[in-house]
């Protein structure tokens, strides 16, 4: 029986594109996938381009009226999602390193993530 569950546990990535603040794309997807976490399938999560300040430690969001959300991403652990993953260079791009997240994550070359984007059932970007 537990053979006929694990066939239907599908790899979704979670691709983050977009700087956490101006839009809703990354705030609904971290919604999404908090929601799809709780349905037991193989989540992981990839930062790319601006989705990478969407971890950055000490967003002071304030000023523009909203309330920050950077350190939800550390729940995801408590939903069974770790892996998330951050492109070298998208980081070295803006001038940041791994200490500037406010997560754990690994940071991978951008072939190594086109090789798990490969790997994947589902991709959703936001």
């Amino acid at each position: 029986m537990d053979f006929v569950q694990d066939m239907n546990i599908k790899k979704i990535m979670h691709v983050l594109r977009h700087a956490p603040h101006g839009t809703i794309y990354t705030y609904e997807g971290l919604e999404m996938i908090l929601i799809m976490a709780t349905y037991d399938q193989d989540i992981s999560v990839v930062f790319i381009g601006d989705g990478v300040y969407a971890l950055k430690k000490g967003q002071e969001t304030s000023a523009i009226g909203i309330k920050g959300f950077a350190k939800t991403f550390s729940a995801l652990d408590g939903y069974d999602v770790e892996k998330l993953y951050v492109d070298q260079l998208s980081l070295d791009e803006r001038g940041l390193t791994e200490d500037d997240l406010a997560v754990a994550v690994e940071v991978l070359s951008s072939e190594k993530i086109g090789t798990l984007m490969k790997e994947q059932d589902v991709i959703i970007q936001h």
